[in-house]
């Protein structure tokens, strides 16, 4: 009855985050989970050139899109449930494996508030990211992994793991070795009965599905690979030096935990022979590590899967350091851990770069009620750096929408620059040559853009309003600002003093009802 306690604890703070956690991370959230799912639903949205090439699965977005078809079926497919749903779905998932991680570290005291307070996985447990779906099963992987005794189920996550994101595979090597050293069955036995039929199953299983859906026989895993080891494709999105990681990244997404990892890692390694789970922890963290510096972009999220790895080592030495604290150590401990976590957590989750959770919601409006004179519905152009914002699955309505791509220069042209680069270069000469100066009601409905741009284009903007200005950020950025705008065209017989004044305040709201979506 205890642990059922403890799992509708670490349920509750789970869910809770769904509705806490109300910022923008990173575009894959969206564009590589929701908007396929959607596509694959409803018929219409929008694929990155990920999907067009094949380097990403299907499997993850395809669950997603049941969630969305039961929806249709009984007709509850509402724009609020197609983003809720998903996320109460990763939420539970991240609770099981949380829930998980209990259980396997003997169901410390240490190993429950660890799980439960990191920032970096309040932040991101919810979101459907694949790393926080590689994160999860890593999780359940390793609780089910024979640390004593024999065993193999962990091969299933594992191997489902490994098939979504091939990078994972970095961290079960050594652990791999590790049974294969430690196991008292035939090794070969031990290879050909389980390794290769578990794996060969999840393969098989999973390559029929995305041979399916991607219209040809393709092995995801390798065009992943492919793409991203052999084509270094990853560095047209930005680079960090070899060391980031270690100086970076890892701190970065352990925060305050850092230091019980410090204390872990030393008392490791002077006791080895006591700590032989965090031993080979250890090990294939840092072979994770290596492996992955030798990529040259980066990101926090790219480790999200050995933080319950680094959590481990930090709820063990924790446990016996208690042994010998007193009280008053041990609730100041409790307390720095807490609050370190809590500062960060809280801020990142709701108030940095809330703009473009806050304005979908409005442009889901927009789209929904809006026509104009000739009573077309909204054309939505997004004047921003490639995926700022998520897209149909946040808006649920067919409309014309159009964004600044960004894809990698994937024929190796000389001298190549994405749409979005193109743009910021020169926003006007742009502007002039793409967007249509008559009619005007050829130009688009609604423009969407950050602050800082909005001097830069003030001859586009004067044939329409300023209707939402929402806060998004503390600082402007070379491309991005504090507040993202949206402008809505003028109809005809509307005056066009609205930009005209250049102390007024931006409002919050539209100024009125009257014309707003005529």
């Amino acid at each position: 009855m205890r642990l059922l306690y403890v799992f509708a604890l670490i349920l509750a703070v789970r869910i809770a985050s769904v509705f806490v956690v109300q910022t923008y991370y990173v575009p894959d959230e969206y564009w590589q989970s929701l908007e396929v799912a959607h596509k694959l639903t409803f018929g219409y949205g929008y694929l990155t050139w990920e999907w067009v090439k094949g380097i990403r699965s299907y499997v993850y977005p395809l669950i997603i899109a049941g969630i969305y078809k039961l929806l249709a079926l009984l007709q509850l497919d509402s724009a609020q449930l197609l983003v809720v749903l998903p996320r109460l779905l990763q939420a539970t998932l991240t609770a099981y494996s949380d829930y998980r991680f209990y259980v396997w570290t003997g169901k410390r005291k240490w190993a429950l508030f660890l799980i439960l307070v990191p920032w970096f996985w309040f932040y991101t447990g919810s979101r459907t990211l694949s790393n926080t779906l590689e994160a999860s099963l890593t999780t359940i992987a390793l609780s089910y992994f024979p640390w004593i005794g024999e065993g193999s189920a962990y091969l299933w996550p594992a191997a489902i793991c490994c098939f979504l994101r091939p990078t994972a595979a970095v961290i079960w090597v050594p652990l791999v070795i590790y049974h294969l050293r430690k196991t008292r069955q035939p090794p070969l036995e031990l290879i050909l009965k389980h390794f290769v039929l578990i794996g060969a199953f999840v393969a098989g299983v999973g390559i029929a599905i995305d041979t399916y859906w991607h219209g040809q026989l393709i092995v995801t895993p390798w065009e992943f690979l492919k793409y991203n080891i052999l084509h270094n494709i990853g560095s047209f999105y930005g680079s960090h030096p070899w060391y980031w990681y270690f100086t970076v990244g890892l701190p970065t997404v352990l925060g305050i935990n850092t230091l019980p990892f410090i204390y872990g890692i030393m008392e490791t390694v002077r006791k080895g022979d006591r700590h032989p789970v965090s031993k080979q922890l250890l090990i294939s963290i840092l072979v994770t590590l290596v492996v992955l510096s030798t990529v040259e972009h980066k990101e926090f999220r790219f480790v999200t899967s050995l933080l319950p790895l680094c959590l481990y080592v930090c709820a063990e030495s924790l446990s016996r350091w208690s042994y010998r604290a007193s009280r008053t150590q041990l609730w100041a401990a409790a307390l720095i851990i807490l609050l370190g976590n809590v500062v960060p957590a809280w801020y990142l989750s709701t108030v940095h770069q809330k703009g473009p959770i806050e304005l979908m919601p409005k442009l889901q409006e927009i789209a929904k009620d809006y026509r104009d004179e000739r009573e077309q519905r909204a054309n939505i152009l997004f004047l921003m750096p490639c995926h700022s914002t998520p897209y149909y699955s946040h808006i649920h309505e067919n409309v014309t929408m159009r964004f600044l791509t960004c894809n990698p220069n994937l024929e190796q042209r000389e001298n190549f620059k994405d749409e979005a680069d193109r743009f910021f270069e020169a926003p006007m000469h742009w502007l002039r040559s793409h967007i249509p100066v008559h009619p005007i009601t050829a130009q688009p409905s609604h423009v969407v853009l950050f602050d800082s741009l909005e001097k830069k284009i003030t001859d586009f903007l004067i044939n329409y309003k300023l209707l939402y200005s929402i806060e998004h950020a503390e600082h402007v950025q070379s491309r991005t600002g504090k507040s993202i705008l949206v402008y809505q065209r003028l109809n005809k017989g509307e005056e066009n003093a609205f930009n005209r004044q250049e102390d007024a305040e931006l409002p919050a709201e539209p100024q009125s009802s009257e014309n707003l979506f005529n």
